[in-house]
């Protein structure tokens, strides 16, 4: 019995990493469109969830999608609820104190949004309220370019953000520019409009993976030149944005 348990465990073992090798466990924030968000039926949609099964196709393993909120997704990954994060997430030297990334697999700058034909200039936010998604670049750059001359309301998700911005409770949103785009084309943002130069803050968007996980980090950067080169990034891109984001 004991030689049986012993062989059962051996074959165990041999079976584990294989088993682990077919699925990718990613882990995402559902609420931010068109990046990542979940429709009507209750499914995950957007850029991030595209890009994430195209790689997975690429590298051959299933993708497993585990939603998580935006300010958890951090220790999430590092309590291994899942085995990377594609969630539109900036590469920082803070972030990098925690977690390795991946090369990048989109680019982003910062736009400023406000109502239509407000008397409100980016060289002039003095008084002003500036809203944007907390523990962002978007956060970051109005706590550091404006945060002792305007006042500064950050919110849990980017969709509460849009809500305040449509009630009129904040007078500016500072959002990534993709974002701002998606939200300016929809019937919600019909109103509003951009407003300024965009700040280029040198966003780079990476996956986001446990420290000193090399192996899977390269099969991701693997996977991100592959589809690049064969078209299907493109692809995914111009579902989304008539310009390239990469």
């Amino acid at each position: 019995m004991r030689k049986i348990a012993i062989a059962l465990a051996a074959s165990l073992a041999l079976a584990g990493p294989a088993l682990a090798a077919d699925k990718v466990r990613i882990g995402t924030e559902g609420a931010y469109p068109p990046f990542n968000q979940i429709d009507a039926s209750g499914k995950l949609i957007g850029f991030d969830i595209d890009i994430a099964n195209a790689l997975c196709a690429e590298m051959k393993v299933t993708c497993e999608f585990v939603t998580q909120d935006w300010d958890g997704i951090i220790p999430g990954l590092l309590a291994k609820k899942y085995d990377a994060i594609i969630a539109s997430m900036s590469i920082t030297d803070e972030r990098k104190q925690k977690v390795d990334f991946t090369d990048r697999y989109y680019s982003n700058s910062l736009s400023f949004i406000r109502k239509k034909g407000a008397s409100i200039e980016q060289a002039n936010l003095k008084g002003k309220t500036l809203g944007a998604q907390r523990a962002t670049i978007a956060a970051e750059h109005i706590e550091k370019m404006y945060g002792k001359n305007v006042d500064v309301k950050l919110y849990d998700t980017q969709e509460n953000a849009f809500l305040d911005l449509e009630a009129g409770r904040i007078d500016v949103m500072v959002v990534d520019f993709g974002v701002g785009y998606n939200w300016l084309n929809s019937d919600a943002g019909k109103g509003f409009e951009f407003f300024g130069k965009n700040a280029d803050v040198g966003d780079h968007i990476g996956i986001a993976i446990r420290k000193g996980d090399k192996e899977l980090a390269d099969k991701f950067n693997a996977a991100i030149k592959a589809i690049r080169a064969s078209g299907v990034y493109s692809k995914i891109n111009a579902k989304y944005f008539p310009f390239d984001i990469y």
